[in-house]
């Protein structure tokens, strides 16, 4: 069998949102710099970045309570909130400078104005909701949040949540109207037509199977065409390992000494969607409540009104699941496949670190569809289970590593990027927030990978990006001023709710 020989300069593996935030900035930063992709599934978007895998939520920490931490003395760091509102308003800026250079078309079939809200009950959460309101609502990037724990005002927000609510349990939310609904597997798939038309060489049904580098300091893939069987070698001076849960195999496969004593934990997801027409017109927000303890982060439960395919719906959970697949189109072996030498006593670590998180697991998988709906009642009192269908979500890989903080074999719930010393291949690895940071991500890739251009770089990227190099909350007149062109060039004014036939 003859295998082909292909050089090029860059290889991007996975046709996520991350492969494709990362070809868009460098096919503007370097646009004769040839650029190949391989996914192994037939088109772009079809894994983690799907609108039915992930929540659709563009995470600038506006509801989400888990980026907000209550300290010893009962005061609420919200240094982590901070960080991810500024690298969401990254994102932004990336995006309505492709719409407004016609790159990409038509924002609104990505991105939709959605308030967000964050929904607790109980005497100490509403005190503790209260203090996270007065600590963001006095920060610049959270102004237009308000607070209230009074029912006639929670009614006129959120009719279906309080509608038949028994309970004379304390009751609070916050409400933002500034938030919105992403659909990352439209956007990614806008992305790519845009590299395509840029003569990026896409390749949809390969297979990257091995990674290594050459004598003259390149990489070398083997790829595996699964339309015709044929086997290529691609050799790349940079190659971006974007294949989300994949990513962990060819990275091990790299052999990088960076990417050692490294593991993953696959956590898979269930939503339950509405398919009632009558009672998803009644939601009109993402709402966020708190995680029960010993959940994991990502299993924070919400009630989301989602817009796919010209289409409003109606979404609660996630409910977590279990299998050892790391990717929702994966193998079976995925996890003990990747239990190497170098990270066995690191798995082993966090396996015994993490029983509780063990259990939740195994109690999530054991719920019935009943069962399911008693926790959807607690937002939706007369929520009824005819009216509500289970969907698989995707899968969610959270990284293991040994940390100064947390010890041998630590349990990272986050993004996390992975660069070999010479800055030739990098690895993007973990979940939440992801795809609504991944300009940041992807820049930080650039940053760590080419900082021989950067400064040749810098005009093109503040082009794009006009607040690069600059702190939004240290600076409130860029911040009112981008918060205005996004909101103008995205189609995110305030207006009617859409209505779609």
């Amino acid at each position: 069998m003859s295998i082909r020989e292909t050089k090029t300069d860059v290889i991007l593996i996975g046709a996520g949102i991350m492969s494709a935030t990362l070809g868009t900035l460098l096919k503007e930063l370097v646009p004769e710099w040839k650029i190949t992709m391989f996914e192994k599934l037939a088109n772009s978007g079809e894994e983690s970045s799907n609108e039915w895998n992930n929540a659709g939520t563009g995470h600038a920490a506006l509801c989400e309570l888990n980026y907000t931490v209550e300290k010893p003395d009962g005061t609420v760091d919200i240094s982590k909130a901070i960080n991810i509102n500024e690298q969401f308003q990254v994102s932004m800026q990336f995006w309505s400078y492709l719409v407004n250079k016609k790159l990409i078309h038509n924002p609104q079939d990505f991105i939709m104005p959605l308030p967000h809200m964050s929904l607790v009950q109980g005497e100490q959460n509403v005190a503790f909701l209260k203090k996270r309101f007065e600590a963001l609502s006095n920060n610049p990037l959270f102004q237009g949040m308000e607070f209230s724990d009074e029912p006639e005002k929670l009614m006129e927000w959120i009719p279906l949540i309080m509608q038949d609510r028994a309970s004379n349990e304390p009751i609070a939310a916050t409400k933002i109207d500034s938030g919105t609904d992403v659909n990352f597997g439209a956007l990614t798939r806008m992305l790519f037509e845009h590299l395509e038309s840029k003569n990026v060489d896409i390749n949809y049904n390969h297979s990257v199977n091995d990674i290594k580098r050459t004598s003259d300091g390149l990489w070398e893939l083997k790829v595996r065409n699964s339309d015709n069987g044929t086997v290529e070698r691609q050799t790349a001076k940079f190659v971006f390992i974007g294949g989300g849960g994949g990513s962990i195999h060819l990275l091990q496969k790299s052999g990088i000494p960076e990417g050692k004593h490294i593991g993953g934990f696959p956590v898979s997801g269930i939503f339950m969607v509405c398919n009632n027409p009558e009672v998803v017109e009644q939601h009109h927000a993402k709402v966020y409540g708190k995680a029960k303890v010993g959940a994991p982060p990502m299993s924070v439960p919400h009630l989301d009104t989602r817009f796919i395919d010209n289409k409003k719906s109606l979404l609660f959970g996630p409910f977590a699941g279990f299998t050892p697949k790391f990717l929702k189109y994966g193998s079976m072996f995925d996890l003990i496949t990747s239990v190497k030498p170098d990270n066995l006593l690191t798995m082993l670590s966090a396996g015994a670190k993490n029983m509780s998180l063990t259990k939740y697991l195994i109690q999530q998988v054991m719920l019935s569809k009943e069962q399911r709906m008693e926790e959807l009642r607690e937002f939706i009192p007369n929520a009824n289970i005819e009216d509500w269908d289970l969907v698989v979500a995707g899968q969610r890989v959270q990284v293991i590593k040994d940390t100064e903080a947390g010890g041998k074999g630590t349990l990272q719930f986050g993004t996390e990027v992975i660069t070999a010393a010479d800055g030739s291949i990098a690895a993007l690895l973990g979940a939440s927030p992801g795809a609504s940071t991944a300009v940041h991500v992807m820049l930080e890739v650039i940053n760590k990978c080419f900082p021989q251009h950067m400064k040749e770089w810098e005009p093109k990227i503040k082009e794009m990006i006009q607040s690069y190099g600059d702190t939004l909350m240290e600076n409130p007149e860029l911040l009112h001023e981008i918060h205005t062109s996004t909101a103008q060039t995205l189609g995110l004014g305030k207006k009617k709710e859409p209505v779609f036939s």
